[in-house]
């Protein structure tokens, strides 16, 4: 069974056009990314675009990479890529987020462990209790509910679960965006339709509780930055600048 890193890019972002080759410290966004694959123990890892510019740069820096055709996500990239570089129907596909760029090594284990413990699990990602109550209502920070074998029961961009006081306030967890796939889990979760709740609330991840399938829900210890704006890319910078 081989385990492989996809990072699934594309140029043009909504809300920050040509964000996988602006420069942090010297290096492109993609790069900080990729690197942070490297630390882990999975050798097999790829960018897959559809930019001839960000797959020069990757190759370029001595990565990987496959040319994909456009998609209207980064999941059914994925999808494509691992197909044209002939993994199996078994292998364990990590998707990887392209504005990420300090994912930790030891998340991966962390992602894996539902997928190698029970094969009955397709789909695996991971979640961070929330420590800034300004993330709750923040609609870029993805909340997630899980049951109590920590199976996902759904994500959305609104606070999640309501409180209603009295009583103990729950702990809220902030989706962290990186998931893990059976590859032929993979290949049928990208050909269902749309389902009503993905329309409404922008998440794709909500087509495979829709349809019936599980998500394994992993509980990692601390919060990643994300690049989604200019603004983020400047607050890394200045919280890597050194004095």
């Amino acid at each position: 069974m081989r385990k492989v890193i996809v990072i699934p890019v594309r140029y043009g972002s909504t809300r920050f056009p040509g964000k996988p080759l602006v420069h942090l410290h010297g290096k492109p966004l993609i790069q900080w990314v990729y690197e942070c694959a490297l630390k882990s123990d999975i050798r097999e890892i790829y960018v897959a675009t559809d930019d001839k510019r960000i797959f020069d740069t990757v190759i370029n820096f001595g990565g990987k990479a496959v040319l994909t055709g456009e998609h209207p996500s980064g999941t059914d990239r994925v999808a494509e890529a691992v197909n044209i570089l002939g993994f199996s129907k078994e292998d364990l596909i990590i998707n990887l987020q392209g504005d990420q760029p300090f994912f930790p090594a030891e998340y991966f284990p962390l992602l894996l462990q539902p997928l190698l413990l029970n094969p009955e699990i397709p789909m695996a990602t991971l979640a961070t209790p929330i420590r800034d109550k300004k993330d709750l209502e923040n609609p870029n920070k993805v909340k997630v509910v899980v049951d109590r074998s920590g199976r996902a029961l759904y994500f959305s961009r609104s606070p999640i679960p309501y409180f209603r006081p009295p009583g103990k306030e729950p702990v809220y967890l902030k989706h962290l965006g990186v998931y893990a796939f059976r590859k032929f889990f993979l290949d049928d979760f990208v050909k269902l339709p749309q389902g009503d709740l993905e329309k409404a609330e922008k998440l794709e991840q909500l087509r495979a509780l829709e349809y019936g399938f599980t998500i394994a829900v992993s509980l990692a210890p601390q919060d990643i930055p994300e690049v989604n704006t200019p603004e983020d890319l400047e607050l890394l910078k200045t919280y890597l600048r050194v004095p």
